[in-house]
């Protein structure tokens, strides 16, 4: 009678271990995003401007180190001046992006169980993706200000747009820190972030003037300093090793 209650009793302790260790290998299969940013435009204006951009994100979680995300993006860029501008050239653009990317941190590759050091880098990452940026011209100086003998004032139009679409190319490095819940599965993500973003085009500012006169030599760019938070949700899925 007694062994049996031994039996029963350490087959209940090793039940116990068992769902322990297998709930802190669990990690949510999706997630969604809020973010928002510092940005900065790489432009073919001499000047430009700090703006603000804010993302929304869903998440399919690969693995709770390699998130792919879709992503909506929006906010405004602007550079020049009418007033101090050599070209007195100007532009406001508030843009829209989709932007399709995969994140891959650390912790996928490194054994980090027993090393406090390597605990705390697991969870940095880069990633890169490919996407739209649809460029709208809120304001834009389009004709010169700038008088001479054979071009007054108002006759001379800069080439461009003043909306198009550009293909984006983001390239992405940040740290997630992830805060877990009682069943030590990583239900929350705070990220900090930097995200050079690369357009295929002369969208961002609507210009697109000669390389002869003006700056233009490269194709136009934004940086974002991102900071924003991740929620993990749905179905729960085994990971092969502990993530917290």
């Amino acid at each position: 009678m007694i062994l049996r209650k031994l039996i029963l009793f350490f087959i209940l302790v090793g039940a116990g271990a068992a769902v322990r260790a297998q709930t802190s290998y669990n990690y949510g299969k999706y997630g969604i995003g809020f973010f928002a940013s510092s940005n900065f435009p790489y432009a073919d204006l001499k000047t430009a401007n700090k703006g603000k951009t804010y993302n929304i994100t869903g998440y399919y979680n690969l693995t709770p180190y390699v998130p792919l995300g879709l992503e909506f993006q929006f906010g405004g860029l602007s550079g020049g001046s009418i007033v101090t501008d050599e070209s007195r050239r100007q532009y406001d653009n508030h843009y829209k992006a989709f932007i399709f990317h995969g994140d891959f941190a650390l912790g996928q590759i490194i054994d980090y169980d027993r090393d406090p050091f390597m605990k705390v880098i697991k969870d940095f990452y880069m990633g890169t993706g490919v996407g739209i940026i649809n460029n709208n011209m809120a304001f834009i100086q389009r004709t010169n200000l700038n008088g001479s003998p054979n071009l007054p004032p108002g006759t001379y139009t800069f080439p461009g747009q003043n909306s198009s679409t550009n293909l984006v190319i983001p390239i992405r490095f940040g740290y997630e820190f992830k805060i877990y819940n009682g069943y030590d599965e990583p239900f929350m993500g705070i990220n900090i972030g930097y995200i050079h973003n690369v357009t295929l085009g002369e969208g961002l500012d609507g210009y697109s003037d000669p390389g002869t006169g003006f700056k233009n030599n490269s194709p136009d760019q934004y940086r974002q300093i991102i900071v924003g938070v991740k929620i993990n949700f749905g179905q729960s899925v085994p990971y092969t090793k502990a993530i917290n």
